[in-house]
């Protein structure tokens, strides 16, 4: 993959980079500020982008700010937020656009590499990664849409869980159930939301959105 790290500390920065491309990606550009982010994003178009939400010169929402601006302009272009804080507005405008290749995890729940380039991956080929967190506060005082509102405690579970990235065979190990009663699961809230999509990677980031962007 070729990848943009956007990131004002060095140290961190530079670990992020070393990490990537550890596991065998290119790291095509760097960025320290929310105005080289944005340029950087528009030149290079990378396959995804690690973007901080808090950047120079204001120490606000620069780095998120210029991942919007960026997808506005090429839509679908994959993004991973890798923040300290949950900006909850900009988070859901984020996903929005409804395409995919979003994620938005918090850096201090990421525990292990492998995890981090895991949704780095996915993220890239269009999927989510959402930290458990971001979820709870983007559903915090959320009305269920019509569809959602139908779905049972245990779908909006495994959905939830599919919000993060996971597939079902781990959904199925974190809520110790069988792969094939998340399949049902699954099977049954696509068609309360009325995604019918034949590509089930297409359902699934068709479901995530649909419930992040539930009218708050």
């Amino acid at each position: 993959m070729r990848i943009l790290v956007a990131e004002d500390l060095y140290l961190l920065r530079d670990g992020l980079v070393r990490l990537i491309e550890a596991f065998g990606h290119q790291v095509v550009a760097t960025a320290a500020t929310g105005p080289e982010t944005l340029e950087a994003l528009r030149t290079h178009r990378p396959d995804v982008s690690v973007i901080d939400v808090r950047m120079p010169p204001a120490q606000s929402d620069e780095g998120l700010r210029a991942a919007l601006a960026a997808r506005a302009e090429i839509p679908g272009l994959p993004v991973l937020i890798l923040s300290q804080h949950v900006e909850q507005l900009y988070a859901r405008e984020l996903l929005a656009d409804g395409s995919g290749g979003v994620g938005y995890l918090l850096k201090e729940s990421v525990f292990d590499a492998e995890q981090f380039i895991g949704s780095l991956e996915r993220v890239a080929a269009g999927g989510t990664a959402m930290d458990p967190a971001v979820i709870a506060k983007l559903l915090s005082g959320s009305a269920p849409e019509r569809g959602l509102g139908r779905l049972t405690e245990r779908e909006h579970s495994v959905l939830a869980l599919m919000a993060e990235g996971l597939s079902n065979g781990a959904i199925a190990r974190r809520l110790f159930l069988s792969e094939g009663a998340i399949s049902k699961y699954t099977t049954s809230l696509f068609g309360k939301l009325g995604v019918t999509d034949d590509d089930d990677t297409n359902r699934r980031v068709r479901a995530v959105l649909a419930y992040l962007n539930q009218p708050g």
